[in-house]
């Protein structure tokens, strides 16, 4: 017997080297109108310039928005969390940039994120990992699952760098393996049953 889907509220996906590509191919394909916004971390160099949200932006007619601090999230959105910031959230609808110490030799780090979110959301938030060269966002992960939510994780064998997602696949019980060719697919189905 299923148990009840529970809503969902909130969808933060980590990646690192090789992700990049796997989220270009999703936005294209993700329906208008979610009901729940989307944040993406993604490693960046310090120095780097935003031209990710104008990047992502020409794939998609939903609004694609670097974070600023005390930025409100909203609904049908997708988020960026700038370079050399970890983004934290105050409540469900607000969240915050700080510059504290890297996490994983990274700023922003997945796992910064990743534990906020399983804190504020609880079991309405779904953290997803994808392509990356380093272990960061396992750790959150986890920290999602015993906060009652649900972990998906890219299929290690479809990752252009396999080290993040196998490593989440050896230490973690998560609920999807997923290919980045259904990422979108599986996305846009949560919308169905809000």
């Amino acid at each position: 017997m299923e148990t009840p889907i529970s809503k969902t509220r909130l969808i933060v996906i980590g990646g690192s080297a090789g992700s990049l590509q796997v989220i270009m191919e999703m936005i294209k394909n993700l329906d208008d109108n979610l009901g729940f916004p989307i944040v993406l971390v993604v490693h960046r160099k310090a120095q780097s310039t935003s031209i990710l949200p104008t990047l992502l932006q020409q794939f998609t007619t939903m609004q694609v928005l670097e974070v600023e601090d005390k930025t409100e999230i909203e609904n049908g959105k997708i988020y960026i969390v700038p370079a050399d910031y970890h983004m934290l959230f105050e409540d469900i609808n607000k969240v915050s940039l700080e510059g504290s110490e890297k996490m994983n030799y990274s700023r922003p780090s997945i796992d910064v994120t990743f534990k906020s979110a399983a804190e504020t959301f609880g079991d309405s938030v779904i953290g997803i990992l994808l392509s990356g060269a380093n272990a960061d966002g396992v750790e959150g992960l986890g920290y999602i699952k015993r906060n009652k939510g649900k972990v998906w994780i890219q299929d290690p064998e479809t990752a252009e760098v396999d080290y993040m997602p196998r490593q989440a696949t050896q230490q973690i019980d998560y609920d999807l393996l997923i290919e980045p060719k259904n990422l979108a697919e599986c996305i846009n189905k949560l919308n169905i049953n809000q």
